[in-house]
C-alpha cells in the first residue's frame, strides 16, 4: 500500500509541484494519473520512488515512510520499484543486454542469475531475438519495451510509467498498455501517468486527476 498523508513539494526556485496531497494507492492496485502539462504527475512518481523528497507530509509504502529513509537504504526500497523514465534514459553506448543487465550488476547479482533474469525480462517484452543489438537501432515502441524490460528486472511489486506511450503511435501504444495490463493482472501494483485521453477511454481502474499540484478527482 501506498499512502501520501498532507504532502507537498516545493522546489528550490520556489515552484510549489504539490500541495497537501492525501492520497492511497491499494496493494495490487492499478492507477491512472492525470492532468496537464505541469499539474505535478511526473512529481507524484518521483516523489514514490525516492527520486525526490517531500517539502513536507510523509509517504508511507508497506508503513515504512520512505520520506525517512537514509541515503544507504534507498537501493533497498528501489529494487522494489520499477520506473520506466519519460525520456528512457537509455544508455546507447551499451547493448539490449546490457542495458537491462546494469540494474542488476549494481545491485550485486551473480553472473547467471542476473543473464537468466535479463532474458526473462527480454522475454516477456519480446526482445529476446534482439539482445545483442544496440538500442540507437531499435524503433520508438522497441524502446519503450526495453525501458520496461530494465524497469522489471528486479521482479518489483511497484512498477511506475511516467508518459509511456506519449511518443508512439496508436498500435505501439496499445502494445504498451497490454504489457501494463499483463503485470498488473499477476499482482504488481502500477501507476501510470498520462495526459493521453485515448487511454482513458473504456478503462474501469481508478484516475487520479492533478490540477495545479492539487487532487483535484
Amino acid at each position: 500500500m501506498i499512502q501520501f498523508n498532507h504532502v507537498s513539494k516545493r522546489f528550490p526556485d520556489g515552484y510549489m509541484a504539490l500541495s497537501n496531497i492525501d492520497l492511497t494507492i491499494e496493494t495490487g492496485e492499478m492507477a491512472f494519473v492525470t492532468g496537464h502539462s505541469g499539474a505535478g504527475k511526473s512529481t507524484l512518481l518521483k516523489l514514490i520512488a525516492a527520486i525526490e523528497r517531500p517539502t513536507s507530509g510523509s509517504i508511507t509504502i508497506n508503513g515504512q515512510n520512505i520520506a525517512q529513509l537514509k541515503p544507504a537504504a534507498l537501493p533497498l526500497l528501489r529494487r522494489k520499484i520499477g520506473f520506466v523514465f519519460q525520456d528512457h534514459k537509455l544508455l546507447f553506448d551499451r547493448n539490449v543486454f546490457e542495458n537491462v543487465l546494469l540494474p542488476l550488476q549494481i545491485s550485486g547479482f551473480d553472473r547467471n542469475t542476473a543473464a537468466s533474469r535479463v532474458r526473462a525480462a527480454l522475454d516477456k517484452v519480446d526482445l529476446l531475438k534482439k539482445e545483442k543489438v544496440m538500442p540507437v537501432t531499435l524503433s520508438g515502441g522497441e524502446q519503450q519495451r526495453l525501458c520496461i524490460a530494465r524497469a522489471v528486472v528486479h521482479r518489483p511489486t511497484i512498477l511506475i510509467a511516467d508518459e509511456p506511450t506519449g511518443n508512439l503511435d496508436t498500435v505501439y501504444a496499445k502494445d504498451i498498455m497490454a504489457m501494463f495490463y499483463s503485470f498488473h493482472q499477476v499482482g504488481v501494483t502500477v501507476l501510470i501517468a498520462t495526459h493521453d485521453a485515448s487511454l482513458l477511454e473504456d478503462n474501469h481502474h481508478r484516475i487520479i486527476a492533478l490540477q495545479h499540484g492539487k487532487l483535484a478527482a
